[in-house]
């Protein structure tokens, strides 16, 4: 498991990368016959998708990314999270039926301001 870098115990983004982590695993083991671990492609998406939270402005109050209105990951990334969460999000249900819930209740989370910089 990799630690995420952030400064204080952020559950709500450790749970979030336990999230995407578990999606890139159900999608790589379908679409690239990886039957343990991630290809290097999905490894790499997952890794940018790490990053990323380390660098959420908005850190534990963090709200869905398709909800944000900071758009932190390219759009190449965006297009590759997309594809595999609208193809991992439905199996999750049985696979990880608790983080599926949070998922859908982080989703309902107000969507903060960043305020005046």
């Amino acid at each position: 498991m990799v630690s995420l870098n952030i400064h204080t115990s952020h559950s709500r983004l450790l749970r979030e990368y336990k999230t995407i982590a578990a999606m890139s695993r159900i999608y790589c083991r379908d679409h690239h016959a990886q039957p343990r671990g991630l290809c290097e492609e999905c490894a790499g998406l997952l890794d940018y998708a790490r990053r990323r939270l380390e660098v959420c402005p908005f850190q534990e109050h963090k709200p869905a990314c398709n909800f944000c209105q900071v758009h932190c990951y390219s759009r190449l990334m965006r297009e590759r999270v997309k594809a595999v969460m609208r193809y991992a999000g439905p199996r999750m249900l049985l696979r990880h039926p608790l983080l599926s819930l949070w998922h859908l209740l982080d989703k309902r989370r107000p969507v903060p301001s960043l305020g005046k910089r």
